[in-house]
This record gives C-alpha cells, sequence and structure tokens, in this order.
C-alpha cells in the first residue's frame, strides 16, 4: 500500500486525497440531509380550541415534537382545551419541528379573598369582577351603614380577606340598609349564651358591638351573657327602646351569673 503511494508524483497524491476528502465530505453531506431530513417541510396544523390529549396525539402523527410551555385559566373557553400555539397554525416549519402549546387548565385555580367589607356596593361588585369572583345574592340588613358592605359570605359563612377561595366562586353581601324608623324596646339577653344572643340580635335587625369576655372565657359561643347595654330599663325602670341597625354592647363568663353579680358601668 505505501508503495503505490510512494511510487507516484506527489501532484498525484494530492489530486487523490482531494478526490477522497470530496467523496468523504459528499456522503457525510448526504447521510446528514437523511437524518435530518433536510429539506423536508411541513405545514403546521390548526389545533387552538382542540382537546389537549386530540391535539398531541394529531401534532405528533404529523410528524412534530409537542411541549406544554404553559397552563393558564380563564373561563371564556372550555377547560382543557389548547387556547395557544407555537409556531402558529399553517406555518411553514421543518419536520421534526416542535410545537409549543399553552392549554386551559381542568381545574380553576384558588385565589385571594378580597377585602370587600367596608366598601360601598358598587365598589364592592367591582372588585369582585377584577378579583374573577361573582355575586350570589345580596342581604340587606338594618344599620347606619347606609350601603355599605357589612359582611361578605361564602356559602352562607363569613369569609375573612385573603381566605383562599376559587376562581369563579359565587359572594353574598350583606348590605346596610340604614336605620329605621320603627322602635322596640331593648330586650333582655342575660343568661343567654352569646351563640344564642346573637342570633336573636340578628333576627331583630340589631348588630353586637363590643364582646367583652371574662379572663375565664375559653368557648365564646358558649360563654353566658351577664350584662348588656344599653340595659332593658333605665333608673326608673322605664323601658329603654333601640331602632333596628343600632348595637349592643355584651358582657360574657364562662358560667352564668345572675345580674346581682354584674358590675354597675358607669
Amino acid at each position: 500500500m505505501f508503495n503505490f503511494i510512494t511510487k507516484r508524483p506527489l501532484w498525484v497524491n494530492i489530486v487523490v486525497a482531494g478526490v477522497l476528502a470530496l467523496l468523504v465530505g459528499f456522503t457525510f453531506l448526504k447521510m446528514l440531509g437523511l437524518i435530518t431530513k433536510h429539506g423536508e417541510y411541513l405545514t403546521v396544523p390548526a389545533v387552538l380550541g382542540k382537546n389537549t390529549d386530540e391535539a398531541i396525539k394529531l401534532l405528533e402523527k404529523q410528524g412534530f415534537d409537542v411541549q406544554i410551555q404553559d397552563s393558564v385559566f380563564t373561563d371564556t373557553a372550555a377547560r382543557g382545551v389548547v387556547l395557544k400555539q407555537l409556531p402558529d397554525p399553517n406555518a411553514t416549519v421543518k419536520i421534526n419541528r416542535t410545537v409549543f402549546l399553552t392549554v386551559n387548565r381542568m381545574v380553576p385555580p384558588m385565589i385571594d379573598m378580597p377585602k370587600l367589607e367596608g366598601q360601598s356596593l358598587s365598589f364592592a361588585l367591582d372588585i369582585l369582577q377584577r378579583s374573577h369572583l361573582k355575586l350570589e345574592d345580596t342581604i340587606f340588613k338594618p344599620s347606619f351603614e347606609l350601603g355599605s358592605v357589612l359582611e361578605q359570605q361564602y356559602n352562607g359563612v363569613r369569609i375573612p380577606e385573603k381566605a383562599k377561595v376559587q376562581w369563579g366562586s359565587k359572594i353574598t353581601l350583606v348590605i346596610g340598609s340604614g336605620l329605621g324608623t320603627e322602635q322596640i324596646i331593648v330586650p333582655s339577653l342575660l343568661g343567654m349564651t352569646y351563640k344564642e344572643a346573637k342570633a336573636y340580635l340578628e333576627q331583630a335587625g340589631i348588630s353586637i358591638g363590643a364582646v367583652l369576655p371574662d379572663p375565664d372565657v375559653r368557648d365564646t359561643a358558649n360563654a353566658f351573657v351577664y350584662m348588656q347595654r344599653p340595659e332593658r330599663f333605665d333608673e326608673e325602670k322605664n323601658p329603654r327602646y333601640i331602632q333596628p341597625g343600632q348595637i349592643m354592647d355584651i358582657w360574657i363568663s364562662a358560667v352564668m351569673k345572675m345580674p346581682k353579680d354584674s358590675v354597675e358601668i358607669k
């Protein structure tokens, strides 16, 4: 083999080496083209609005790689469908190109409950809409805070600010309707539990103001009312009157106390 090389003139060896290099290069490029499918193009099918699983199967069947780029949520589109694709529909790309999909989540995300209490009804409705929540109902309750949100409720229970609720949840608002002209005798809450007193006052349209527990109170709901303000009678034993929408303060204890045990507040 070496004799073949050494017996030839140098220029012949150079030409042969050049021809071999060209053949190797040409063969390599042809093989590379076959491997990468150089020169082969596909049209990206439109999968917007399709179910995610169906879209992936369609793309893979036509020779594309698929990757879920993002998962978002919107209530204006069906859940689990493709919202965005890249490259765009009907784009011409090389075969084996990756198509990136943005899909709509199947389950709505959890969001923070905004603070609506103390806001006007119109402003509260605007906050609800911007927070992706809905109004379920409005309940009007006598209160001097006319037109203000007194309480925000979810499933019939007061829900505090920043509590987690699902996107699209329905919220009930308790709205102050002002003070009525009707007057009722101040009810006696003495001996009731806090839970009973609260329910009684709510039925009468009266709110509980300050709740002052004794140091021994551990269970507020079942603690006993032993003092209230305003009291049922004045110093001359005449009944006092109160309007729906006004408030009453109460003092509670872990054990039932007789009125005579209470301390008079000056």
